[in-house]
């Protein structure tokens, strides 16, 4: 598997579920990803939720996404693709505009900020490789 695997199954799978740290407690909450590409897994959020907060006082998250299998066929479980990495938050006036034009509902949104995962690795996971060693997919710098 190659990094563009990623991208692919998260493009194709954009709501996934989004692990920071607050202080020494796991925080989980479903995200839905604006587009992931060679640069990384794009996001978008507001300063005034905890997320941000988070972020500044730890930037380690993991995301992880998700493709149903079929049920019918046996396959309860489906794909995953976790990711880990930091937190890299954006100030970029032309990548917000994009952002702005592609989803107009966030016009709305208070102190909208952009933030990605430019640096980690990944993994995918289905019960066919369920007992296997992992096997990461690092990808940026």
């Amino acid at each position: 598997m190659k990094f563009e695997d990623c991208v692919n199954f998260a493009n194709e799978n954009p709501v996934c579920w989004l692990a920071t740290v607050d202080g020494d407690k796991p925080r989980v909450r479903a995200m839905g990803m604006w587009i992931a590409n060679e640069n990384g897994f794009y996001f978008s959020t507001n300063t005034a939720k905890e997320l941000y907060k988070q972020f500044k006082e730890n930037p380690n998250i993991e995301i992880g996404f998700h493709k149903p299998g079929d049920i019918e066929a046996g396959d309860m479980l489906g794909t995953m693709l976790r990711v880990s990495g930091e937190v890299e938050i954006l100030d970029d006036p032309e990548l917000m505009k994009k952002l702005v034009e592609e989803r107009p509902f966030l016009k709305e949104i208070p102190n909208l900020f952009i933030f990605r995962i430019p640096n980690g690795e990944a993994h995918f996971w289905n019960m066919g490789s369920a007992f296997e060693p992992k096997k990461f997919i690092k990808f940026g710098n």
